[in-house]
Order: C-alpha cells, then structure tokens, then sequence
C-alpha cells in the first residue's frame, strides 16, 4: 500500500469519534506500529485534529473532514466505464472492488454530481469472461506482484499439454482474450499464455528476483526491436 493510500486510510479509521490504538491500526494496515506513530505525527503536523499519545490510544476531533474529490463530467464517465469494464471482464477481486470503488467514488461526489454515475449509460455484458478464467486471473494478478514461480498446465493451440514453471511478468486482455507474459524457465525465453488454455495453476513456492534480460521492460524492448516473433503470444507452444 502506498503512504499516500495508508495516510487516507487511518483518517478513516478514525471516523465516528472512536479511541484507536496504534497497534490496531498497525494490524488493520499491515504495518509496525513505529510506522503508525510517524504517519499520526505527519498527519498533526499537517492540521488533522488527532488527540492521544502512544499506549493510550488516539481519536480525532469532530468537525475534520477531507475535501470532497471533484471530478469533470468526463473524468466521472471514464471512471464508471472503466469500473464496469473491470467488473465485467476482470478477476473475481478485481470485480469486488471495482463495484467498492463506484461506491466510495458516489460517496464523496457533490450533491449535483452523486446521480451521473446512474446515469452514465455505458455498459458491458457479463458473460464473456468465465468463473474459473476470473479465478485465474486473480492467483495470477496475485503471483505478479508477489513474483512467485507457478507451474502451469498449458494446452498449446495444437492440443498438446506441457507443464511450465514460469515467471509471471503481468497481464494483458486482448478484447476476449486474457495472455499472460512469463518468463519461462523451460524454454529459457519470454512466453505469452492464454489464461483460457490454463487448466491448472500450482505455486512452486519458489519465489524470484528480477534478473537482467528476464524482465518486462526487457519483453517490451525486444517486441520494439521485432525480436520475439510472437509465436509464444498466440499458443506458448514454441
């Protein structure tokens, strides 16, 4: 999590006049309760009116609140069509909290703006990804930032099935189509997997670390330098 989204959070953490603790907030936030003790003294010294002291417990006085977010009519639009887009077509997570976001954005819009994410007719259907596509793109999404190794049971385009441990670098949606691009331990190369033909996601409890010439940003120099002919980006068979 970000500072910036943990600063955010702990203010609402203390809404409502409640007495919390810095070792609660530690836990809700997943941080060390120093961390919380320097976020509280940034937050005073910038004018939030938090009261306490550490092992007692801190509470905010009545009255504070954050200024409301302010959106143009088009930055609404393109918010709630991105959100229906994710829900539509993202993870089951993903789904969730795109249905939370539209909500906290609705909460805290002006009166006048509160009704133009109903009426924002921008819509997507919800069948074209399935529940076990969702699921994957969820554990993979996961993997991705926690750069672990994951053994996959691929089916290539030809029908051929093969066991890879890969590297999971990031995902792309093509449309209809979800691709993982990995670094693939097999072939000793970049790969793009179609999520549609995963039929089995296992971790191998092997984390990783970045290493040069097996990173994204080595993916998207060699794609500009016409050097990864895409054979993998359609089946991983190659």
């Amino acid at each position: 999590m970000r500072r910036a989204d943990r600063l955010f959070q702990i203010v609402q953490h203390f809404r409502g006049g409640r007495l919390v603790t810095a070792q609660k907030l530690g836990q809700w936030l997943e941080v060390s309760e120093r961390t919380i003790y320097r976020d509280i003294a940034d937050l005073q010294s910038t004018g939030v009116p938090i009261d306490g002291e550490a092992g007692v417990g801190y509470i905010m006085r009545e009255g504070f609140d954050l200024p409301p977010l302010m959106f143009t009519r088009d930055e609404i639009v393109a918010l709630v069509a991105g959100a229906r887009m994710v829900r539509a077509f993202g993870g089951a997570t993903m789904a969730r909290a795109a249905d939370e976001a539209l909500v906290k954005i609705g909460a805290v819009l002006p009166d006048a703006e509160k009704d133009r994410i109903a009426r924002t007719e921008i819509h997507t259907p919800m069948w074209v990804v399935s529940d076990a596509d969702r699921k994957a793109i969820d554990i993979l999404e996961r993997s991705v930032e926690k750069r672990d190794v994951l053994t996959l049971d691929y089916r290539d385009e030809a029908g051929r099935t093969t066991a890879r441990d890969v590297r999971p670098l990031g995902l792309w949606f093509w449309g209809k189509v979800w691709t993982l691009v990995a670094w693939c331990e097999m072939r000793d190369d970049f790969r793009a997997f179609r999520i549609d033909r995963i039929s089995a996601i296992t971790p191998s409890g092997r984390p990783f670390r970045h290493e040069r010439g097996k990173q994204l940003a080595d993916f998207y120099r060699r794609v500009e330098r016409n050097e990864y002919d895409g054979s993998g980006a359609r089946s991983a068979g190659a």
